[in-house]
């Protein structure tokens, strides 16, 4: 008989190929990301026959950036905050009482902007830590302490105010808002500088896409078709192209769309391909799991409510910078429509579900309804009912999708 040799007995696992996924397999493990790029692009689309091409002008379509800057702000933030099973009903209050202080501090003391600013965002920074200490140590229900804060943060707004609005602020920090990149190559007619950006994202995505592809076949995941892969690279840059074409034609690239850009990329590095971002989603899938496996459960939601703090700041510097005024009733109903963006956006009302594109889509969706109703004249009425429907009807079919997987 033949001694097997360590030769024979060791064997070298090869590499799987790469399976081709299906397309109804892809829509189904997708169906709510899929659901609601369609939903906006439905949306956008009855809204440009409704209003006679109005929507999507150059000049609305910039105006929608600006409008709707703060809360996509504030609904990153709190997409974290709500995957960690928990919600924070005092964004508004925050992002009023920050704006408050701004401005007393430049307006009325002739504080430098940027000094300004770093304040302002720490003062965020220690609200969200005084708010995830009685969450995550205390142990008191985030809604009970967030709601406090939202009362608390709103009676001194008013107490710091007096009652009255401070303006104006120095015209740096309006372009915070307002303010556009300067196109350094002096197109007549067009922004070039803004063309040339969206040439070279459209590369960048294609480069990242092809990459990611390949190591998905080198590992053996399933991928989906040459043929929609192609089809998915021509979509999306497409896409980049034309919006930049749109914002190219009007005054180009606005200063608060590079400040999302980044928040965007940044936040979604930390929640896809960080130990943070895995922690986080831990937690809101099953904390007492997350606990047992080492997960320092009470330390992640802290930083949590910290990083909500300082994004709250950041909308209220962001909403007294385009309002060019620090009034009273700023940041009202601010943090519902953050939470509506993120349960639109596919955020599960249990936790640990959700993603910062998602948060982003969902508030696009709130954004041009809001725009798409204001043009076509409905009341302020009208526009809360149908976006109360709207909310109730993306919270409903997360549910029945989680009864149906189950």
């Amino acid at each position: 008989m033949q001694i097997p040799t360590q030769k024979t007995m060791t064997r070298h696992p090869e590499p799987s190929e790469p399976k081709i996924q299906p397309f109804a397999q892809m829509i189904k493990n997708n169906i709510r990301s899929y659901s609601m790029v369609v939903a906006l692009v439905l949306i956008m689309l009855l809204f440009q026959l409704l209003t006679d091409g109005i929507l999507l002008r150059p000049l609305n379509v910039t105006n929608l950036i600006l409008q709707n800057s703060y809360i996509l702000v504030l609904a990153i933030g709190m997409m974290l905050v709500i995957i960690t099973g928990h919600i924070d009903l005092s964004v508004g209050s925050v992002a009023a009482f920050v704006g408050a202080l701004a401005g007393i501090l430049m307006v009325q003391h002739h504080v430098p902007m940027i000094v300004t600013v770093v304040l302002s965002l720490l003062l965020g920074a220690l609200i969200g830590a005084w708010q995830g200490f009685w969450i995550a140590y205390v142990k008191i229900p985030a809604f009970i302490v967030t709601l406090a804060s939202m009362l608390l943060f709103r009676g001194l707004t008013m107490v710091v105010l007096k009652g009255q609005s401070i303006a104006p602020f120095p015209k740096s920090f309006q372009n915070i808002s307002s303010g556009f990149l300067p196109d350094v190559f002096h197109g007549k007619n067009i922004h070039l500088l803004t063309l040339i950006i969206g040439g070279l994202l459209s590369i960048l995505f294609i480069w990242l896409e092809i990459k990611k592809r390949n190591n998905a076949k080198t590992y053996g995941f399933d991928v989906i078709p040459a043929a929609m892969f192609i089809g998915k690279l021509i979509s999306i840059v497409v896409v980049i192209t034309v919006f930049s074409y749109v914002l190219a034609t009007y005054e180009g690239i606005p200063n608060i769309l590079i400040i999302l850009a980044t928040l965007i990329v940044a936040y979604s590095f930390v929640a896809n391909k960080t130990i943070v971002g895995r922690h986080i989603y831990a937690i809101g899938g099953n904390e007492k799991a997350a606990q047992l496996s080492g997960v320092k459960t009470k330390r992640v939601t802290f930083w949590v409510f910290v990083n909500m703090g300082v994004l709250a700041a950041l909308s209220g510097l962001i909403f007294a910078a385009r309002l060019n005024a620090a009034t009273p009733k700023a940041g009202n109903l601010f943090e519902l429509d953050a939470i509506a963006a993120c349960f639109i956006g596919g955020a599960s009302a249990y936790g640990g579900i959700g993603t910062v594109s998602g948060a982003i889509i969902g508030g696009l969706v709130m954004g041009v309804m809001n725009n798409g109703m204001s043009l076509l004249g409905l009341g302020i009425d009208w526009q809360q009912a149908i976006k109360g429907l709207v909310l109730l009807a993306a919270v409903a079919f997360d549910i029945y999708n989680k009864n149906k997987a189950s």
